[in-house]
């Protein structure tokens, strides 16, 4: 058994759990099955996985750019208590299971494993199952499974027990079904966004994203798009994503950096990581220029990288699609869609779901909430952003405010009660992204309320969904071709 498991594992943590070579062997294996010539397959391969790492050192950049003011803040402010991010919400997460449920020690990976060959022969029996995505984005799959696995272990404990493959068996099927079912609905709605991109998203907000594709042209007119927002002639300059992103941030951070001050963005003790502020070689509003300009330089590196691994990972999926999964779609990260619709969405995306947390949190305090929610990055950036891009898309401005501005209420709002139901308020956070509180909440008071007949329902549920979505198709061959189709 050893044997068996040991490549599994290291396949695991070195290909499934890194997508910038997850993407790049999907790249190289389909540009082999196209029958490309070798030097196209391994300049597929390097641009893919480059484009990958791009897409993550900009990501890892937009982070570290706020993590410092979200501890000055907590400093500052003396504010303490769980901050909404994926990244804090692992390491709470692993911290509570090795703390007090260390049997299950190590179950998310082995689950992970369990979840994805499920979300493969769900694909394949496509003619059954109604699934077409393959849910590829590794470390994305490793915050979810280790959230689903204390969900499973706290929810359902007088099932589990201590029986440590049980609940792997449990975790694994569960979250297959979510990552196959979520991505499988962004389909249509990423492919009317890009026109035939050929992906769908596989992510945090996949039930956002279908429902915000569904709701926003009931919310406005798609012809009052951020691109054709009538402005001032002198604000025509924030058509361009460099000077909008600059200027804002600078607005944005600025007012927050002058709010905390020298003394705490220079104290070592405070500012851990990211750029902390040296008073012997630069003139404060000098720093806070460069802070808010550094947000925006990483945006921009995003986006060179989303276009530099989807356009070679959308040509190469064609070959796994057509000789191994045929009709599938890669499901990737939401990044990947930034690069289409209005350039200005991802901006107005943050800045809305931003305030709608602020107000929330504002009001958790005046209502004297046990819970105190942090706004965190990760969610208040990829959620929000992403929900305006594609509400844009099909509503105009007016619904990308809108879903954006709701989306950070639900974060906050919802976030608090998920904390408070899993108990991860001393241990400093919980995952946060908008799926994570639709609806994985009430999944997770499904599982504690029904125990093994809840999970059966939810499990029925996710797998229901795709024939729903089948059976609404008006042409059922072009829903496993995916295009953009009216419903019945």
């Amino acid at each position: 058994m050893e044997q068996l498991l040991a490549p599994l594992q290291w396949f695991s943590q070195n290909i499934l759990q890194q997508p910038a070579f997850f993407v790049g062997l999907l790249v190289f294996i389909g540009y082999l099955l196209l029958k490309k010539p070798f030097h196209e397959v391994f300049a597929g391969f390097v641009k893919a996985t480059v484009g990958y790492m791009i897409l993550n050192v900009a990501a890892g950049g937009l982070v570290t750019t706020f993590r410092p003011i979200l501890a000055a803040l907590n400093f500052k402010f003396n504010i303490g208590a769980a901050v909404i991010d994926p990244y804090f919400g692992l390491a709470a997460v692993n911290g509570m299971i090795n703390e007090k449920f260390s049997t299950f020690a190590g179950l998310a990976t082995s689950a992970l494993l369990i979840g994805f060959f499920l979300n493969i022969a769900l694909v394949a029996l496509r003619k059954i199952t109604k699934i077409r995505t393959l849910f590829i984005t590794g470390h994305i799959m490793v915050q979810q499974a280790t959230t689903v696995s204390l969900i499973v272990i706290l929810m359902m404990s007088d099932f589990v027990g201590e029986n440590k493959g049980l609940a792997t068996i449990l975790v694994g099927v569960v979250c297959g079904s979510y990552w196959a079912v979520s991505s499988n609905m962004t389909v249509e709605a990423t492919q009317r966004l890009t026109g035939g991109g050929g992906f769908a998203i596989g992510h945090q907000q996949q039930f956002a994203l279908w429902f915000v594709d569904k709701v926003s042209p009931k919310l406005g007119k798609k012809e009052e798009n951020l691109d054709n927002l009538k402005l001032p002639e002198f604000l025509n300059i924030f058509h361009d994503t460099v000077v909008a992103s600059a200027t804002l941030m600078l607005v944005f951070f600025g007012a927050i950096l002058f709010v905390l001050g020298p003394d705490v963005m220079a104290n070592k003790d405070v500012i851990t990581s990211g750029t902390l502020y040296d008073p012997t070689k630069q003139a404060f509003f000098m720093y806070v220029i460069q802070v808010a300009f550094t947000f925006s330089v990483y945006l921009f590196i995003l986006m060179q990288g989303v276009r530099m691994f989807v356009a070679e990972l959308t040509n190469a999926f064609q070959g796994i699609s057509s000789k191994l999964l045929p009709g599938s779609f890669p499901a990737v990260d939401v990044a990947a869609s930034y690069g289409f619709g209005s350039s200005s969405a991802v901006l107005f995306g943050f800045v809305s779901g931003l305030i709608g947390q602020l107000i929330t949190i504002v009001l958790l305090i005046i209502f004297k909430n046990p819970v105190l929610i942090i706004t965190g990055f990760v969610p208040v950036f990829f959620d929000n952003a992403a929900i305006a891009v594609y509400a844009d898309k099909r509503g105009g401005w007016k619904a990308a405010v809108i879903l954006s501005f709701l989306s950070g209420v639900l974060q906050v709002a919802l976030g608090a009660v998920a904390v408070a139901l899993l108990s991860l308020a001393s241990y400093g956070g919980y995952h946060g992204n908008i799926d994570f509180v639709i609806p994985w909440l009430p999944f997770a008071l499904t599982f504690k309320h029904l125990g093994i007949a809840g999970y059966a329902l939810v499990c029925l549920f996710l797998l229901a969904i795709p024939q729903l979505q089948f059976a609404k198709a008006a042409n059922k061959e072009a829903y496993y071709n995916g295009e953009v189709q009216e419903e019945n």
